[in-house]
C-alpha cells in the first residue's frame, strides 16, 4: 500500500517551506532501492487554483474530505498568513485525527499557531518562530514548558519548524518515512545546509 503525503495549499502560502520536501519526495531520486511508495497530493478546500507567497499558482488535487486518515499518511502544514481564518478549520481537524491515530503531521510557521489554537502543542514538543511566537498569537497556547528554541524539532509523530525550518523539517520527515539510506540522508542534509560539494560527492557515493 502507497503511502500519501498530503501538502494543504491555501492562498498566500509560503510555497518556499514545503518545497525541499516536496521536490525530494516527487522526484525519488535519491530514494534507497527498497523505499516505499509514496504518493505526493496537494489538498485545499476546493478544487480552484490557489495562489502562493511566490506568485504560484497551484490547482490542488483533491479536497480536504478525499483526505484518507491512515497511520501510515503523513499531513503537511505550509506557513501562510490566512491560518486565523474559518475555512482552513477543517484541515485543522485533519490535522488532529492524523495525531490522534499516530499519522504524522508537520507544520511549520503560521501552522504551528494553528495547531497550537487546537491544544494540540500543549503536552508535546515544538517549536515555532522563536520564543514568545506563539504567546504573541495564541491567546490559548499552554505549551511553553514543551516549547525547543530550535529551527525544526521532531516529537514522534509530530514534526513543527519555524519559518527558518524547512529545510531540517524536511530532513525529519524524509527520515520518518524511511525513504532514505541513514547516510544518504546526512549527507543530503549536510549539502544543502552547507553547500560543501564533499558532502554531494560523498551522498553520491552511497546511492551506488
Amino acid at each position: 500500500m502507497a503511502i500519501t503525503v498530503y501538502v494543504y495549499v491555501m492562498n498566500t502560502m509560503a510555497d518556499w517551506e514545503a518545497s525541499y520536501v516536496m521536490a525530494e519526495l516527487n522526484s525519488k531520486r535519491f530514494f534507497k532501492k527498497d523505499a516505499k511508495t509514496i504518493d505526493i497530493k496537494t489538498v485545499s478546500n476546493t478544487k480552484e487554483p490557489i495562489r502562493s507567497m511566490g506568485g504560484l499558482t497551484i490547482i490542488p488535487d483533491c479536497v480536504v474530505d478525499d483526505i484518507i486518515i491512515h497511520k501510515d499518511n503523513l499531513l503537511i502544514l505550509p506557513g501562510s498568513n490566512q491560518w486565523s481564518e474559518l475555512d482552513h478549520h477543517n484541515i485543522l481537524i485533519k490535522a488532529q485525527q492524523f495525531l490522534s491515530c499516530g499519522a504524522a503531521v508537520a507544520a511549520i510557521c503560521g501552522a504551528t499557531v494553528a495547531l497550537a489554537n487546537l491544544g494540540l502543542l500543549d503536552e508535546r514538543r515544538h517549536t515555532s518562530n522563536g520564543e514568545g511566537f506563539l504567546d504573541m498569537f495564541c491567546s490559548k497556547y499552554k505549551g511553553k514548558k514543551y516549547y525547543v528554541n530550535d529551527v525544526a524539532v521532531r516529537d514522534n509523530n509530530l514534526i513543527t519548524a519555524g519559518s527558518t525550518g524547512g529545510l531540517l523539517m524536511a530532513k525529519y520527515i524524509l527520515e520518518y518515512l524511511d525513504v532514505f539510506k541513514s547516510d544518504t540522508l546526512e549527507y543530503w542534509y549536510s549539502y544543502f545546509s552547507t553547500g560543501d560539494a564533499n558532502a554531494f560527492f560523498a551522498m553520491m557515493q552511497t546511492l551506488q
